[in-house]
């Protein structure tokens, strides 16, 4: 990092250290950005330092560098800062010159006006799953999914597809026990759980019904590396009452696309 980098976000908030370790000034930025995705809103700068346990100079000083840079802007006359225009840029980077993204967002964009349905590309933050990206229904029902929001692992089909390359016991360290707690307060069985991702493993796909909320039934199959590892998964999200034949149908859709946009053996 540059002198004027190190001015600009506050030496007493970068020790210098040896061996490489990043400097406590590149985590608190991280730590800010992270704070603001997962608030999805604009926030003051005193409660940005709360949320990052940071003084309130330091974030001041950081959010006052971000601000030039435009990756942050303000929001409002009241002091509200949000991501700003460069943050767009990096994501348009990003998703127009990666190439196997963009055949993903293709495939999405086909199969949702194909089938009517909700279509979502998923994966893990931390111990947390997430939605990636969605395509929403166009017909009458539509099913919304918030984008980036972090739920427990336990409520979706795609984390039994995610964690399929864990053992029983990774899987228990890996999940805290109150993210098998569903919102209506009734509990996922640990063992039940544990014989859904081997289900899930041996098959190659993976479903569930009204577990994070009671309308929606959900499908996912893997989006496997070259390597064979699974590290997003492509969904659909349906009516609850879907009859049987449509969803085998879309199953059967849904499966032959994820195996298309996988890179192992392509």
């Amino acid at each position: 990092m540059t002198n004027e980098a190190i001015e600009v976000l506050g030496a007493d908030s970068i020790p210098v250290q040896r061996g490489g370790e990043r400097k406590r000034g590149i985590d608190r930025v991280i730590m800010l950005l992270e704070a603001l995705l997962k608030h999805r809103a604009p926030a003051r700068v005193g409660d940005i330092a709360k949320m990052i346990n940071a003084p309130r100079s330091t974030t001041y000083e950081i959010v006052n560098s971000l601000l030039d840079a435009e990756m942050l802007e303000n929001v409002g006359s009241d002091g509200h800062v949000y991501f700003g225009r460069a943050m767009h840029l990096f994501g348009w980077a990003y998703s127009h010159h990666n190439a196997h993204y963009r055949r993903i967002i293709e495939t999405m964009d086909a199969m949702a006006a194909e089938t009517g349905e909700t279509v979502q590309l998923c994966g893990l933050r931390g111990n947390k799953y997430v939605v990636l990206d969605c395509r929403g229904s166009p017909g009458p029902f539509r099913i919304s999914s918030d984008v980036g929001v972090e739920v427990p692992i336990p409520w979706t089909a795609s984390g039994r597809l995610l964690l399929s390359h864990m053992s029983d016991d990774e899987v228990r360290a890996f999940i805290p026990k109150e993210d098998f707690r569903l919102r209506d307060g009734r509990v996922i069985a640990q063992d039940a759980f544990l014989a859904d991702i081997a289900n899930a493993r041996e098959q190659g796909f993976s479903e569930t019904s009204g577990l994070a909320d009671s309308f929606t039934w959900c499908m996912a199959a893997p989006l496997r590396e070259r390597s064979g590892a699974i590290t997003r998964t492509l969904c659909l999200v349906l009516p609850v009452d879907t009859p049987q034949p449509r969803r085998s149908e879309l199953l059967a859709a849904l499966r032959e696309r994820a195996r298309n946009l996988s890179l192992a053996g392509n």
